[in-house]
């Protein structure tokens, strides 16, 4: 039996238009899985990496900003699967500013997107897993912004704090009724998010001076954990937040 194959299994992914949700998605068909993509735009070379993985793939076009998508991202997946085995919270926004400075726009964008609509689409699909007793994974992407402070984007390390508390209450709640709940927190991987860091010379040397592995993740870095996560492998780990981080939180 191999533990980390998941043949016939249905997972949902937000934000793999691009970055760290690509890796995920194309990891996850590697392993058997058939994915629907959610993200704000085309999501073309998605679609393209997992059908050459062997995935089939459904992209749903949506905006986590608001709670609109939900039901229909839901609706959708059980029309074209009939089922949702995994959903990986992945959508993310980031926005920095000075604390003194920071706006309220500011702040409820980043909340909206990363805490917000984690819950209520973790809500939907709960709902859906507890209702046909088959279980399910549900995969919250975190941050070491989870564990660690930062600097200039305090919505961004609040949300992503909220993150880490929604993962061990919802696997609280429902680890007893088959549905395991974890996160992953990942280090500094070349993404869109992270533009601006490495663009600032000296404050890219600064990270990647701390980073024992030497060098900024990537998005299939990601994976490994994303399916073990998603996997029978994991079905005594409930509530975990796992850094993959190249060890700058061993540092």
């Amino acid at each position: 039996m191999n533990l980390f194959d998941l043949t016939g299994l249905t997972a949902v992914v937000t934000g793999a238009n691009t970055g760290l949700g690509q890796g995920i998605a194309v990891a996850l068909a590697q392993a058997g899985a058939a994915v629907a993509g959610v993200g704000r735009s085309a999501m073309d070379e998605t679609q393209t990496l997992v059908e050459a993985a062997g995935g089939a793939f459904l992209p749903l076009t949506a905006d986590l900003a608001t709670l609109e998508p939900i039901d229909r991202i839901v609706a959708e997946t059980l029309a074209w699967r009939g089922r949702i085995d995994v959903l990986v919270n992945n959508a993310g926004i980031i926005r920095r500013a000075d604390a003194v400075d920071f706006t309220e726009q500011d702040w409820d964008d980043v909340m909206n997107v990363n805490l917000k609509s984690v819950f209520f689409l973790s809500q939907a699909v709960g709902k859906h897993m507890l209702a046909r007793e088959g279980g399910g994974k549900i995969i919250n992407v975190g941050s070491l912004l989870s564990f660690q402070g930062g600097i200039r984007i305090p919505s961004y390390t609040a949300s992503k704090h909220g993150v880490a508390g929604l993962t061990k209450l919802l696997a609280c709640e429902w680890a007893g009724k088959g549905i395991n709940v974890n996160a992953i927190a990942p280090g500094y991987h070349v993404t869109n998010n992270t533009a601006a860091l490495r663009d600032d010379p000296d404050r890219s040397a600064q990270i990647l001076a701390r980073i024992p592995a030497g060098r900024w993740g990537r998005p299939d870095d990601m994976g490994g954990a994303a399916v073990f996560l998603a996997s029978r492998a994991s079905d005594y780990v409930h509530g975990a937040v796992i850094p993959v981080d190249g060890g700058w939180l061993a540092r």
